[in-house]
């Protein structure tokens, strides 16, 4: 019998030799499916996974210094989903709070189900001192620690105490990560002992690895179940989510819209499935969307959801799809989702059920009447952005669409747009043109405040040729700037929009649509009476963004702001462009809300706007509903 080649390494080195020959695989391309490891080093992991990543060096597994837990799972978040989920980072950190630094990202990575690996420290598996450092004591249970916080975030976890555990624990994260359906965080809590313990590891542990990503087509009868439906429909809409681009489904969507002429309206995840001049393209849906896009979701009779998890945006709060006895197809890749609604569901990928699907409606296309009819819609929609973005005047200070008309002004089809938080995502959903499949990267599933600057630096490591824009206000800015130095260090070119209002906006005005006058919302020294309504508080964002290494254009006007962006994105270094904006009352802005979202308001008060607010609410809400 021929003895197993085994070789001599630590639990630490073993599991980056590892990590180095994992791969993906989708209609023959194949990648890296973990392609560098984030890190923040201390007692946890710096002579265990530190030591592995400096002994391997850069060539089998490059390390990239963060300043934050949390941002190094966004920029890694940020890369995932600029690969398509078919290439992933990982990330490291100590035991204590570097661990539990991890939670908020691990949470929108699972959220929106884009792979990451966590790599946290753990406490000693071999107890030789209770507690160390940093250690959380459980007097009921010995063996957690506060990495088990990270559990309810994960799509998978696990703890190696042993050496031998690794194995088994390393090839089920990576099924998982490269699994399309059950993808998100992934973590592997490592004991600083175990990482630093030697063991024999047989060679075939570090093979090369192919994690094939397959393309699972549709039932053949529900095919034809849900042909029959859209045939039979007469106002049928498709509701494009974030499936689409993971799927790189495009084609497929812009090819049934063509052939049978349904309008395709898209979720923040969804935007740019089709460009935004496509004639079937009516722009956002939900609570963010258009005026034609939602009126034609409140009229459908038959609703084609393709890669969707159908949020309460998106279905504004479950008031939208308002036609009695509407149904819903979904094409998902998830069974899960793929039943919402009471749908007919189609499981399958979202590329291959799509050309399917086109195949069985061979020949069918709604009246002319119905596509005359979002057309027009459609042309009004795009007056309104137009009258949104226009400045008559180039020396008066823009107001936040004012600066989303710049932009647009500037940007080219391969420009890459990052967004998450605030008043932002609303008036990108409701006015933003996307020329490309991946222009629009809107994390709103968790709409995470500090996700921007570091998923900016991860989707510009995932494509260094595309100028990338974070967008961020004040608010945001304040939650995370520290991933600037990373930027810098690493010379990855991302452009900063710095929008400043002077507080949170976008909760600022939901507080004053829901009686809560806009409390606690707005940056200001606190008046006489104790309230925060004095005079704007006296920061210098931009002199901040200036000490973290950026080069800084300040904008006041919307002349130099048109400048400022153009310099940016022609620049070689990592930019920030500060813009006050205009937030008086006749500033333009965008249409408001389309449709609804469910904020529930206080049932017993005695202020004026709050009673208001609550019989508002009781309106609304009477219109909700359960798709069965």
């Amino acid at each position: 019998m021929t003895a197993t080649a085994t070789r001599r390494l630590t639990v630490a080195q073993a599991l980056v030799e590892f990590l180095a020959h994992q791969y993906t695989e989708r209609d023959g391309h194949r990648r890296r499916l973990i392609n560098a490891c984030w890190g923040i080093f201390g007692h946890g992991n710096v002579a265990g996974l530190g030591q592995a990543l400096l002994e391997s060096g850069p060539g089998a597994m490059p390390y990239l210094q963060g300043r934050n837990e949390q941002a190094m799972v966004h920029a890694a978040v940020g890369y995932a989903r600029q690969n398509d989920r078919l290439a992933a980072q990982a990330v490291t950190t100590s035991i204590g709070p570097g661990a539990t630094n991890l939670v908020t990202g691990a949470a929108l990575a699972t959220v929106n189900r884009l792979p990451v690996l966590l790599l946290p420290g753990d406490v000693f598996a071999t107890r030789p001192a209770d507690p160390v450092l940093q250690q959380l004591e459980v007097p009921y249970a010995g063996d957690v620690s506060v990495n088990d916080c990270l559990r309810p975030v994960s799509r998978y976890f696990d703890r190696v105490t042993r050496p031998e555990a690794l194995i088994p624990a390393a090839l089920r994260a990576m099924r998982v990560l490269a699994d399309p359906v059950e993808t998100g965080a992934v973590t592997l809590a490592l004991p600083q002992d175990v990482q630093a313990e030697a063991h024999d590891w047989p060679e075939e542990f570090f093979a090369d690895r192919v994690w094939h990503v397959r393309r699972p087509s549709p039932d053949t009868d529900a095919v034809v179940e849900a042909a029959l439906a859209v045939r039979a429909a007469e106002r049928p809409l498709i509701v494009a989510g974030g499936g689409v681009h993971h799927s790189e489904a495009e084609d497929a969507l812009r090819a049934l819209a063509e052939a049978t002429g349904i309008p395709v309206a898209s979720t923040q995840a969804g935007k740019g499935s089709l460009r935004h001049d496509h004639p079937a393209d009516v722009g956002g849906i939900g609570h963010t969307g258009t005026a034609v896009a939602d009126e034609l979701a409140r009229t459908a009779d038959l609703v084609l959801g393709v890669g969707t998890r159908y949020t309460d945006f998106t279905t504004a709060s479950s008031t939208l799809f308002a036609r009695p006895g509407v149904r819903f197809v979904n094409l998902n890749i998830a069974s899960f989702d793929g039943h919402k609604m009471g749908a007919l569901p189609l499981v399958a990928d979202a590329r291959a059920g799509l050309e399917e699907l086109t195949a069985a409606l061979a020949g069918h296309r709604v009246g002319e009447a119905y596509e005359a009819e979002y057309r027009a819609g459609k042309a009004r929609w795009e007056r309104l952005v137009d009258a949104a973005y226009a400045a008559g005047d180039d020396s008066v200070r823009p107001s936040q669409t004012q600066v989303l008309g710049a932009l647009d002004a500037v940007v080219g089809d391969e420009d890459v747009v990052v967004n998450a938080a605030g008043s932002l995502p609303g008036d990108l959903h409701k006015l933003w043109r996307a020329r490309s499949r991946r222009q629009y990267h809107l994390e709103y599933g968790y709409s995470c405040m500090g996700y921007e600057i570091p998923a900016a630096i991860g989707v510009r490591l995932a494509a260094p040729d595309r100028p990338v824009w974070a967008l961020v206000g004040d608010g945001t800015y304040l939650m995370m700037p520290t991933e600037l130095v990373t930027a810098v260090q690493e010379g990855v070119h991302i452009n900063v929009v710095l929008v400043q209002n002077h507080g949170y906006a976008s909760i600022g005005g939901l507080s004053a649509a829901t009686g809560g006058e806009r409390f606690g919302t707005a940056y200001r020294f606190r008046d006489k009476d104790g309230t925060y309504t004095g005079a704007p508080l006296p920061v210098d964002l931009a002199a901040n963004a200036a000490s973290l290494g950026l080069h800084v254009l300040r904008a006041s006007t919307v002349g130099e702001l048109r400048a400022a962006l153009a310099e940016a994105r022609a620049s070689d270094r990592p930019t920030c462009v500060y813009v006050e904006t205009d937030t008086s009352e006749g500033a333009p802005a965008a249409p408001g809300a389309q449709a609804w979202w469910d904020v529930p308001v206080a049932a017993a008060a005695t202020r004026p706007a709050a009673v208001e607010a609550r019989a508002a609410y009781e309106r609304e809400a009477a219109a909700r509903r359960h798709h069965l």
